[in-house]
């Protein structure tokens, strides 16, 4: 499986059982035909392999201490097997909740049997990816309560999986709820190592944001507009995002923020005079209210352009511009 590599079996070696029967008798070639049936099946047949390892297990511990060397040998294979099934199904693309039995089995194993770390380690990636193949199956299917439900499960196993945090903020995005999707980017931009990808995330959040800000200005909700857009603004400085700043301070009357995002919008502007037009037209507006005429005139002058020119004509004949 992709991301786990797992070791080969270091020979699963079937033991002779004319030896045995000649040391011990016959309850511990009970144990030994159990394990050489496990033997065999190792290689084509995992779960077979597995019911005769831990049928070895059981027998042995019933004998005692003479098949105590065939029970060690079975425990040291357990885990190998379990986790090889695991992954198997993984990549078999079998039903979530049999992927996850699986890996919980191997977990379950792996500690069960004194397992290396590696092991162990390697059993708990295989549970946190069936988990997050189970969260994304309902997040493709529109179940958003049981995907949040599922990646808040690998999370709790692992709680810097980041790819489970990153679907959760888009899951919070797409239902538009802005509060759990902030916490959520954020909390994934703070684990986040990985500065291209973390460039990506902010702009997102910053369109998400932004676009929030700009239908409550339309609506006349100026002060959700501003806490919108100053969520926006956390994560970059974006032309568009100041010039809503910029509408929303001139529509609230506090014109010195108006010209000073609507400046910082036209530093940003690079495009043509009608690609600065709405800038120039905010821009005017702060200066007007402010009573610097002569300035405003001008900027309105600038603003001539596009869809701001007969806003910008009428601005300019109300204030006698010449």
């Amino acid at each position: 499986m992709k991301g786990i590599v797992l070791k080969k079996s270091a020979g699963i070696l079937i033991i002779s059982a004319f030896f045995s029967f000649s040391l011990y008798g016959q309850t511990r070639n009970e144990v030994l035909e159990a394990y050489n049936e496990g033997a065999k099946a190792s290689q084509t047949d995992t779960p077979a392999a597995i019911a005769a390892f831990e049928k070895a297990i059981t027998l042995a511990d019933q004998v005692g201490e003479t098949a105590a060397d065939l029970k060690q040998k079975a425990t040291q294979v357990l885990p190998q097997l379990y986790l090889k099934q695991a992954s198997a199904k993984i990549s078999e693309k079998k039903p979530g909740q049999d992927v996850i039995k699986a890996a919980k089995d191997a977990v379950e194993a792996a500690d069960k049997y004194g397992a290396a770390q590696a092991q162990k380690d390697n059993a708990q990636k295989i549970l946190v990816q069936a988990y997050n193949q189970l969260a994304t199956n309902f997040f493709t299917q529109k179940e958003y309560d049981n995907a949040i439900a599922a990646f808040d499960t690998v999370l709790s196993i692992n709680p810097d999986y980041l790819t489970a945090i990153y679907n959760k903020a888009l899951i919070y995005r797409t239902q538009n709820n802005g509060d759990k999707y902030g916490e959520t980017i954020d909390l994934y931009l703070g684990k986040l190592g990985d500065a291209e990808k973390g460039k990506q995330a902010s702009q997102a959040a910053l369109e998400f944001f932004r676009a929030a800000g700009s239908q409550a200005n339309q609506k006349e909700n100026l002060d959700e507009a501003l806490t919108l857009l100053t969520k926006a603004e956390k994560y970059g400085e974006d032309k568009d995002l100041f010039y809503y700043f910029a509408d929303v301070y001139n529509k609230q009357k506090n014109f010195d923020k108006g010209i000073e995002y609507a400046q910082k919008g036209l530093n940003m502007e690079t495009g043509s005079a009608e690609a600065k037009a709405k800038f120039y037209y905010q821009l005017a507006v702060g200066q007007a209210g402010k009573g610097q005429i002569a300035e405003a005139c001008e900027s309105f002058k600038n603003a001539m352009y596009g869809a701001f020119a007969d806003a910008s004509k009428a601005q300019r004949t109300n204030l006698k511009c010449q």
